[in-house]
């Protein structure tokens, strides 16, 4: 589903004429596919899953986010597909455009719906029309919420991220990580900030379920999933947002 929650449904060259008067755009990549930890859920299961968890990210972005941006789009479900992307970015035109990756990952590409993957071509692609300036959104910040977000660091930041994070591996830590992430920064604070203080609190509500593990010395170190979690922060960590958008 393609929406704005700040207008109603508009055809392309009322989009591109709307996107051309916001300064700030918050788009937001949702999909999760039914999908948790790997493990195979009945069908019906699956599709429960999925409607309550992009519903509770959606409803949770909006109530946060709303009075901080312009124009919010949401592409999930069908829409959640790295051409659809592409087309959000495109239409953003000159605005501001923040990124919230809601879905899952694996090295070297983020998963949209079905078999739609934004990895090497979708950058390639951004890359090229960035240097033809026919790409003219200015990308600020990319939160990943993704697995194996590092990977696409430098990807993001080569189509002009200013800043963005990633987890080492499996990210285990998708919550409460993402609305501690958007109170820190949409409440003022630097992007790295926002980052490492939402994940420092998260390992450690979580890491009463996972409990640290003992090495051979008898050490105690952190659980490997809350490890797996950590986030790591590129590009200008010290970012933070205008205060009009």
């Amino acid at each position: 589903m393609y929406s704005e929650f700040s207008q109603p449904q508009l055809h392309s060259h009322e989009l591109a004429e709307a996107a051309r008067r916001d300064r700030s755009v918050l788009i937001l990549f949702l999909e999760n596919g039914g999908r948790v930890g790997g493990v195979n859920l009945p069908s019906w299961a699956s599709r429960a899953l999925d409607r309550l968890t992009q519903g509770y990210a959606r409803t949770a972005v909006w109530l946060q986010a709303r009075r901080h941006y312009d124009r919010i789009v949401v592409l999930e479900e069908e829409e959640a597909t790295a051409a659809q992307l592409w087309r959000a970015l495109l239409d953003a035109d000159g605005a501001t455009v923040d990124l919230l990756l809601l879905v899952h990952g694996l090295p070297g590409y983020a998963c949209g719906h079905g078999d739609s993957q934004v990895g090497a071509d979708f950058f390639a692609g951004l890359r090229r029309l960035r240097a033809a300036g026919l790409a003219r959104f200015h990308l600020r910040a990319v939160y990943q919420m993704n697995c194996y977000g590092q990977t696409l660091a430098a990807e993001w930041l080569s189509i002009g991220a200013q800043a963005v994070n990633g987890s080492e591996g499996v990210n285990w830590l998708p919550e409460p990580s993402l609305s501690l992430f958007l109170r820190g920064w949409l409440g003022g604070r630097p992007f790295g900030e926002a980052v490492r203080e939402s994940y420092r609190v998260a390992s450690r509500l979580l890491g009463l379920v996972w409990r640290p593990q003992p090495t051979r010395t008898g050490a105690a170190q952190p659980h490997d999933k809350i490890v797996s979690s950590r986030m790591a922060v590129y590009g200008d960590g010290g970012l933070r947002r205008q205060r009009h958008g």
